[in-house]
């Protein structure tokens, strides 16, 4: 039944969404409540009846901003998913904004020819609205003091990734403190993969030689010690540049207590996690004996057992770990406030593509090499309904907790003005969930997802809800209900030139004191 109208705001909007408990990070409005949406915009959020062109009854569900995932790899070497397909799946599962990586080439002379063509790959071809972050790779003087104000001014790009980790792309310590400074004095969010990558390769070498190079054995390459000290260590050198830092996919309890530490300190130490890292362990790397689907564990997770290198599908760095206990460790952190964002470090390819794809690690011999896998897993549309229905609906988290993470603060940390909370002003890009016990559960399958990969890690899990709308500046793009997927006939996404963050991201640490 449609709401009464005041003859003075008869068809005033665009579009109206209502019937619902509108969720903010830190608010809740309950029915009734009216969101009047005109040119793409909010315009007025009221407790009296509002009427558009389009009107969205959520039935009594909850309304949340659109989820905003912050960590998406497209077409680049480690991804085989593109813009088209992964912007689409996004949608689907209620993600209306993603943060792409750009990457500059160790050795190039310039990182703009790339980054141009880069950009060229996802205009008119995004459904949803996208960013941009700058992998850095060689930090020169040229670039630093040149190249990356014109990044910030030009294109809107305020954050920067480092690694610690991967010949291609890693970086030392004194490079590490090179982007740090720079970063400082454009006021821009440093990212930084923590894992010791000595180790690492030390490891790798180990098993190689002993021949343990099975799926299983890329989790035993990469202990939960090499991110605990390369976390601690990535801390000191942001406290000694005096700057602000993101430590990304963080996966276990001891490393986030570094972050943990750090922020009581009042240090902008932040920390990002992923849904591998609280629902999957290193048991799904392991191969099986026997016939038919196995159910690993309570999460209703199913592997092929007939396939002795499925374990491949779960590779990923970090890696997932080895046990509940670091599960538990993670989810706590994200009760806790530890956690600052979180994303789903979406970086698939096939798992069925020797070329690119995962099994580019078996032989046609059957001999098996976890090293030259592509790290990486599909994730952008199970993001939000994996921490909805395991957060929200069990009362891990309250919804308010589910929007920080999944939607507020990643506008907050990397600029992103127009997003991240239902609010006057702001782009229209909300998400109707199903009211609790509405939708009938369903235990996920390949071939409910709408990206372009043959599987995804989360096969066979439970899902108590899913999105029943998304809306992308006003547009309705997802209605469960009612032919899923609404297929525009051009993708209508945006670029998003993004300004500072809006985070505290400097420390102001007292110098130290010498003695004469």
């Amino acid at each position: 039944m449609r709401p009464t109208l005041f003859k003075s705001l008869a068809k005033a909007f665009d579009m109206v969404v209502y019937n619902g408990s509108i969720v903010n990070a830190g608010s809740k409005i309950r029915p009734p409540a009216y969101i009047g949406i005109k040119n793409e915009k909010i315009q007025c959020i009221s407790s009296q009846p509002l009427e558009g062109e389009k009107m969205i009854d959520a039935k009594g569900g909850i309304i949340t901003p659109g989820g905003i995932d912050p960590h998406v790899h497209v077409c680049q070497p480690c991804s085989t998913d593109t813009f088209e397909s992964a912007s689409r799946s996004s949608l689907c599962g209620g993600t209306t904004s993603m943060l792409v990586f750009a990457t500059q080439d160790k050795g190039v002379k310039s990182v703009f020819p790339d980054l141009d063509h880069y950009m060229s790959l996802a205009k008119n071809k995004t459904y949803c609205d996208y960013g941009m972050h700058m992998i850095v790779t060689d930090p020169t003087p040229e670039f630093v003091e040149n190249e990356l104000p014109v990044l910030v001014k030009k294109y809107g790009i305020t954050s920067v990734k480092v690694y610690m980790t991967y010949k291609i792309w890693s970086v030392s310590d004194k490079q590490i403190l090179r982007v740090l400074i720079a970063s400082r004095k454009l006021g821009i969010t440093t990212m930084i993969h923590a894992e010791n990558d000595d180790v690492i390769d030390f490891l790798i070498e180990k098993f190689e030689k002993i021949g343990l190079t099975e799926p299983f054995y890329h989790s035993a390459s990469r202990p939960s010690l090499c991110e605990d000290e390369a976390s601690y260590r990535a801390i000191s050198l942001a406290k000694l540049a005096d700057q602000g830092l993101l430590i990304v996919h963080m996966s276990t309890k001891e490393s986030m207590e570094h972050v943990r530490v750090a922020q009581t300190k009042n240090y902008p130490i932040y920390s990002e996690t992923c849904p591998q890292y609280m629902f999957l362990t290193s048991d799904y790397l392991k191969p099986y004996e026997g016939k038919g689907g196995r159910v690993l564990d309570e999460t209703g997770i199913r592997v092929d057992t007939n396939d002795s290198f499925q374990g491949a599908k779960y590779i990923c760095s970090p890696p997932v770990r080895d046990s509940a206990d670091q599960l538990e460790g993670v989810w706590n952190a994200v009760e806790n406030g530890t956690v600052t964002i979180y994303s789903s470090d979406h970086s698939p390819c096939q798992y069925d593509d020797s070329e690119r794809g995962k099994k580019k690690g078996l032989s046609k011999d059957g001999h098996m090499d976890f090293a030259i896998v592509p790290n990486g897993l599909p994730g952008v549309e199970t993001r939000m309904p994996l921490l909805y229905c395991y957060g929200v609906e069990t009362g891990r988290i309250s919804a308010q907790r589910f929007v920080e993470i999944a939607c507020s603060n990643p506008a907050k940390l990397y600029g992103m003005k127009d997003k991240g909370s239902i609010d006057v002003g702001k782009d229209a890009d909300l998400v109707v969930w199903y009211p609790k016990d509405e939708m009938k559960p369903f235990n996920l399958t390949n071939k409910d997802l709408h990206h372009d990969i043959d599987y995804t890690p989360f096969e066979g899990m439970k899902f108590t809800n899913w999105p029943r709308y998304t809306i992308l500046r006003g547009n309705l793009l997802w209605n469960r209900d009612h032919g899923g997927f609404m297929h525009p006939e051009t993708p209508i996404g945006q670029y998003i030139k993004r300004g500072k963050s809006m985070m505290k991201s400097t420390m102001h640490v007292e110098p130290p004191k010498y003695v004469n």
